[in-house]
């Protein structure tokens, strides 16, 4: 289907791992889908329960471009009353 996913990992809800202060943190991805929107039911994995999934879709050029290219970019929140994988992410409305 031609898109990318890309996820904001800044959000504050973040599980945390125990372990030593000096350990290196582990990655532990958690399954999501994509509700809504051109991704609609793609699923995905996430690590630190992103609150925002970027979704782009390239677009085509009508001339040179001398490099540059165009994306549509969709934007999917997390559905914060969801606290179990799946994890859902909702297509915000004021996405393109």
């Amino acid at each position: 289907m031609g898109f990318e996913s890309r996820a904001d990992t800044t959000h504050q809800d973040r599980p945390r791992t125990p372990g030593p202060p000096d350990a290196a943190p582990e990655t532990v991805g958690e399954a999501a889908v994509l509700v809504g929107g051109p991704a609609d039911g793609t699923r995905i994995r996430v690590t630190d329960r992103p609150a925002v999934v970027q979704v782009t879709y390239p677009c085509e050029l009508d001339g040179p471009s001398d490099g540059a290219r165009a994306e549509a970019l969709y934007v999917y929140r997390r559905d914060l009353q969801v606290e179990r994988a799946p994890l859902r992410y909702g297509v915000d409305p004021a996405s393109p």
